[in-house]
């Protein structure tokens, strides 16, 4: 992958790499599909898969040489369902896109530094008695260095690439280029709509000032919690493209992977309960919860890190996913699919044309992880043969084209509204942390307390709901 000197930054430049990627492979679909009218059902399958593929690799070249807002189109995409692709081929391009999230080399210092001291309105000097030049992480829009402030407070200083908060008004409207490619990719999203809420989420995202906000936020919101631990801001050396934290010290996740059961256990306990308990307690969806935004602690808590890709959502959001959720758990057809119409997934208009039982079959793959109670042990379940933590098709792994192809046209009657995507890239990365780690919980369970107010169900449950108990009483007693 380039380093930033390569990196095309002029409007012209980014426009071409997408547009000439959109150009390029329109062409080549539209003559895959011409020639699959004289091919056979199983030949025709095959070019489409293989076509597919293609096109997600020169997605992921491109947009990999680009940061910014086009690669967060491809991180975005490596959340969807990957239509009509057998199971080996859509794990291993889920892979590539997620590559564009994971796999980010840093910038030169020369040219972050020129930023911080642009930020910081003087030399590093002046605001740090000691500042690491390489960089310990990298994502799509910033990089961190750890410092030490002149008070003697370790630090981390999340600095945002040059140039590339010019590039994301261009890169987003060249995103909308890839709309009839993101169609193929996956029939059941609304591209459009994902353009749009890509342009309000990454805008924010950009901000650190917001991105300041929303920590000290969650981090007033969970201090003093017995296993959740969120790192505090320093105000007055962050801006609106520098961003200071306190350094926590942990353990990153590829080293709890490989602790004991128990331990892996409770670490995917603790990661659950942080997301589901923000969006479904606190009606905060937190958008980015891959593995690299948390540190195993030496005290037993888990630090939690990067709040900029966030939305605080409705109360009719969050009591639609809770109703979907409880009429897959009750196994009613006909209660699901009024909920998902409530919900915003089902179109009233296509409702009729959406079979019920398919419906539930498909619900119950995309969330019964979450939303039925049972004890469950990632990876172990998909060995047994059980539902895999992802949205598939009913059908889909098998051969028949036409099987496929009825599917397919099912699934075309749901969309995504904008404000379900964050929540939906939450559940789906959290059930894949989980499955790495290969934690055993009664998920639904757990789920069920902040879904529809059940009791804790376990020992962590306990802890949290005395926690909150605790702070409400303060607040109680606080007041005038």
């Amino acid at each position: 992958m380039p380093d930033a000197a390569s990196l095309p930054s002029g409007r012209v430049a980014r426009t071409a790499r997408i547009g000439g990627l959109a150009a390029g492979q329109g062409v080549r679909w539209a003559g895959m599909r011409a020639a699959n009218r004289v091919r056979t059902p199983e030949r025709a399958a095959a070019a489409e898969q293989a076509r597919t593929a293609a096109l997600i690799n020169e997605l992921v070249d491109r947009l990999a040489q680009m940061r910014g807002a086009a690669m967060k189109v491809g991180q975005m995409l490596s959340l969807a369902d990957l239509d009509g692709l057998p199971e080996e081929q859509r794990d291993e391009l889920q892979r590539k896109l997620a590559s564009l999230r994971d796999d980010v080399p840093p910038v030169s210092f020369a040219n972050i530094e020129a930023l911080l001291r642009r930020e910081l309105g003087g030399p590093l000097e002046r605001f740090f008695a000691d500042f690491d030049e390489r960089a310990f992480a990298a994502a799509s829009i910033g990089q961190v260095h750890r410092a030490t402030t002149v008070d003697g407070a370790e630090v981390v200083v999340k600095v945002q690439y040059p140039g590339v908060a010019e590039a994301v008004e261009t890169d987003l409207r060249n995103a909308m280029l890839l709309v009839p490619l993101i169609r193929r990719l996956a029939p059941g999203l609304d591209a459009r709509a994902l353009g749009a809420e890509l342009r309000e989420r990454i805008g924010e995202e950009l901000d650190y000032e917001l991105e300041a906000q929303n920590q000290r936020r969650i981090e007033r919101l969970l201090r003093g919690h017995p296993f959740m631990r969120v790192p505090r801001v320093h105000t007055e050396l962050s801006s609106r493209r520098v961003l200071v934290s306190e350094f926590v010290a942990g353990e990153r996740f590829e080293t709890v992977r490989g602790a004991g059961e128990g331990a892996r256990d409770r670490y995917g306990e603790t990661v659950f309960r942080f997301f589901f308990g923000l969006l479904y307690r606190d009606r905060i969806a937190l958008g980015d919860p891959h593995p690299g935004n948390y540190l195993s602690c030496s005290d037993g808590r888990v630090c939690f890190l990067d709040f900029g890709l966030l939305r605080q959502v409705s109360r009719e959001r969050v009591s639609g996913e809770a109703a979907v959720a409880l009429a897959v758990r009750q196994d009613d057809e006909r209660g699901l699919k009024q909920a998902l119409i409530a919900a915003g997934y089902l179109p009233a208009q296509r409702a009729d044309a959406l079979d019920a039982g398919f419906a539930l079959r498909l619900m119950r793959r995309a969330t019964g992880w979450y939303a039925l109670p049972g004890e469950r042990r990632f990876a172990a379940a998909a060995a047994a043969g059980g539902d895999p933590p992802t949205a598939a098709a009913p059908g889909r792994e098998h051969g028949d084209p036409e099987r496929r192809a009825a599917a397919r046209g099912q699934v075309d009657q749901l969309t995504l509204p904008p404000e379900a995507i964050l929540i939906r890239r939450m559940h789906g990365v959290v059930a894949a942390v989980l499955e790495a780690l290969r934690a055993g919980a009664d998920w639904g369970a757990i789920a069920a307390e902040y879904l529809h107010g059940e009791p804790p169900a376990t020992e962590l449950g306990r802890a949290e709901a005395e926690f909150h108990a605790s702070r409400a009483r303060r607040r109680t007693a606080e007041a005038p």
